[in-house]
């Protein structure tokens, strides 16, 4: 209905943290929520047991895919179960399971779609556990600023292709354009959303949020900030207890994303994307091995 805001949570065994991410949604002001198991058999129903079991019981909806079927996959699932209702939200909140909305969050970010309505998506600013600042703004970068953050980001965070790359969230209430925004929680029109076809379902982790966003604005759709609504994200906690096979999807998926989007003379330098992630991976793989 318009105005009411719906959520699509995709969890995977996060336990109880996806019902500290529910409640926080629902006492925001959310009217639905989806939450699709992406992780083991009724390991969802399971951690919100103290939730569902209340009277009246809330308006969340659980999909079972029947297996892990990727996060973007999963939010597309949400998004179905959510159109198919009687009367579908007009907005819709994408969320990991390890995250918490602050107080106002969802009315913030439907201000700021309402008050920009060429843009699809605005995400939120995104605090880490430890109270920091997550940088969940970013642009796309050149293909030299891409190769530069690629090979120096883990030995020296602050050189200046990944400073271009990730230029850090701007501070204060400020409201503004983005180049694109994190995944882990965002606010979309469920029109634009459905007219993007949602995520795509090739991206099983990381870079669908990119991709999402690049597809917005080749379709003439914006992508927002909003500093005047805030989430907290308890980073890592699926993707800690397999974190090779992570390793190895992100690399995947960024040079999926090259490929994608590659243009021009652009193409004839994917070899080089190759070797560039290749290379990438190998130290980062590396550099977990020592630390483990």
């Amino acid at each position: 209905m318009p105005g009411e805001i719906g959520a699509v949570v995709v969890d995977h065994d996060a336990g109880p943290l996806l019902e500290r991410c529910v409640r926080s949604l629902l006492d925001d002001g959310a009217t639905a929520v989806v939450v699709v198991e992406n992780g083991a058999s009724g390991s969802a129903a399971a951690a919100l047991d103290g939730l569902l079991g209340t009277q009246p019981a809330p308006p969340v909806h659980i999909v079972r895919p029947g297996r892990n079927v990727g996060y973007g996959a999963g939010v597309n699932r949400g998004l179905a179960a959510l159109a198919g209702q009687p009367a579908p939200p007009e907005w819709v909140l994408v969320s990991n399971a390890d995250v918490v909305v602050h107080a106002g969050a969802l009315a913030a970010l439907r201000a700021a779609l309402e008050s920009h309505p060429a843009w699809a998506i605005v995400g939120p600013r995104i605090f880490t556990e430890t109270g920091d600042v997550y940088p969940s703004v970013r642009r796309f970068p050149s293909f030299t600023d891409a190769a530069g953050h690629a090979l120096l980001a883990l030995f020296n965070p602050d050189n200046p292709f990944t400073r271009r790359y990730n230029p850090g969230t701007p501070g204060g209430t400020v409201v503004t354009e983005a180049g694109w925004v994190s995944g882990s929680c965002f606010l979309g029109h469920r029109s634009a959303l459905e007219e993007l076809g949602g995520f795509d379902e090739a991206y099983f982790m990381y870079a669908e949020d990119m991709d999402l966003c690049w597809r917005a604005r080749q379709a003439g759709w914006g992508v927002g900030f909003a500093g005047t609504a805030e989430i907290t994200h308890i980073q890592g906690v699926s993707a800690a207890r397999h974190p090779y096979r992570m390793m190895v999807a992100h690399h995947r998926s960024a040079l999926r994303f090259s490929v994608r989007t590659a243009k021009g003379w652009r193409r004839a330098a994917l070899p080089l994307a190759v070797l560039v992630l290749g290379v990438r991976m190998a130290v980062a793989t590396v550099r977990l091995a020592l630390s483990r």
